[in-house]
This record gives structure tokens, sequence and C-alpha cells, in this order.
């Protein structure tokens, strides 16, 4: 999977949860990995706030007329109102953060309406040796450590309706020394709904381990993606070498928009 997250309206790169470079435009982002048919594209608003959140949908609706694979998109989602928005231009799943850890039932909210299946929590965690798991969880943009045990979170969003997660390290993200590895093991471990992991990714051997090592049922990825040339026709070609079953990359080019898959309430 590929990620997009815009900051106030642009396409960065992230370190640390800290907008580090602009990278330049989403439809040209998005644009590039669709040609080259990436599994599922994650599209995420990471302003401070939901100022830009406005421009936010209207960038997911031209995207979604573009986009010809799953289109998960998410960022300052903090009620069924924004959640249902999303959908509205063509979202075919939503990324609950914050929002979801501040009132819980969000998830179930989303997940009454859109199904289970719609709905992914991000989480955020941060090593804290003084809490059961060994990590704690964080929000706003890793802004705010809540003290929260990471386990238990992860089974308070799984209760509520979780139908996927995304689990990304706070000191792994944009660091290029791959995916946090006992993380992934920890959680996976411990839920029965898939996980994706997100953060750190370095060389496509890192994809690899997070499947292999970490036992997550998907990979995603940022900035290895924006920066290097065929990024998601390599990458497919690298996990296929491994032995990794894959949907093989071929280049589409793209004409035709599509329909949002579900109709506005």
């Amino acid at each position: 999977m590929a990620s997009v997250l815009c900051h106030r309206g642009q396409v960065v790169q992230t370190r640390r949860f800290k907008p580090q470079n602009v990278i330049g435009n989403a439809i040209t982002a998005v644009d590039f990995f669709n040609s080259w048919a990436v599994d599922e594209i994650i599209l995420l608003d990471i302003s401070p706030n939901d100022q830009y959140f406005d421009s936010f949908v209207e960038t997911a609706d031209e995207l979604s007329k573009r986009c010809f694979v799953p289109l998960t998109v998410g960022g300052n989602v903090r009620s069924l109102d924004a959640a249902r928005r999303l959908t509205r231009v063509g979202a075919d799943k939503v990324v609950v953060n914050t929002g979801a850890f501040l009132r819980p039932e969000l998830i179930a909210e989303i997940a009454d309406a859109f199904g289970k299946q719609a709905v992914v929590v991000s989480v955020d965690a941060a090593p804290n040796p003084d809490l059961p798991s060994g990590y704690e969880v964080v929000i706003d943009r890793a802004r705010h450590r809540t003290k929260e045990d990471l386990l238990s979170w992860v089974n308070k969003a799984t209760a509520h309706g979780a139908g996927e997660l995304l689990l990304n390290s706070v000191e792994h993200d944009g660091d290029r020394r791959g995916y946090d590895i006992p993380l992934m093991n920890l959680v996976t471990s411990h839920v029965s709904i898939p996980v994706i992991a997100f953060g750190g990714v370095n060389e496509w051997q890192d994809l690899v381990s997070g499947i292999r090592d970490g036992g997550v049922q998907a990979v995603a990825a940022g900035n290895i993606f924006h920066y290097t040339e065929q990024s998601t026709k390599k990458a497919k070609e690298f996990l296929e070498q491994a032995q990794l079953r894959v949907r093989r990359s071929q280049f589409y080019e793209i004409s035709l928009p599509r329909h949002p898959k579900y109709r506005p309430y």
C-alpha cells in the first residue's frame, strides 16, 4: 500500500510525525501509484487541525474519480458526519485515530453506517517501559501522550468494531530503519483483525520483514514510494522474488473516472 500524506494542502514527507519536505501534488502522486497498480492507496490529512478539512475532502473527491484501486482516506475525522463526507466522495475505507481514541463509540457508528470493513483504526505508539505492553498510545500526530497502554486501546478499538488496524511507531516514522518489528509482533499476536504495518521503510526488504517477522497482513509506506523510480513495480517484484504472493504490477493509463462507492445520504 502507498500512503499520501497531506499537510495544509501539500503532499509531504514526515519524520517522527513532523512534516519535513514538500513532495508535490496529491493528484500527480496518486496517478503514478494508480498507473502502476499499487494494491491500495492511503490518503491522510495530517494538518494540525480541521482548518483544511474542506479542501482535503475536495482533494479526495478529485482523486477518487481517478483511482481504480481501493482508496482509504482519513485524518481529522472526529465525527460520523466527517466520515460520511469522505465516503460520499469515494472513500472505500475511513481512517480514524484521535477522534476514535477520545470517543471510541465513533468506531461503532462508522461500522454501523458503512460496515466493519470500512473502518481502519490508526494506532500510533511510542515506547513506555512503565506500561504492561511497553508501549503507549499517542494521539494528535504524536503531540499528546495518553498514558494508555497500547494493548488496552487495541482491545477497545477491536471491541467497538475496528475492521483493520494501521499501526505506526513514532520512533520509526520516517527514520529509515524499517518497521518496529517487536511492536508489530506484539499487536498481531494479540488481535484477530488485519494489521497494516506503517512507518520506517528504507528498502524493499523491510516490506518482507514486516510480513514474515512482524506477522502483519499488509505493509504500507510513504517516503520510499515517492522517491524511487517505478517504486511500486520494484516493490512488487522484490516481494515476488521473496516468494510472497502479490498482485503483479502492470502499467495502466488513467483515462476514465470511477464513481464513488457509496450513495449520498
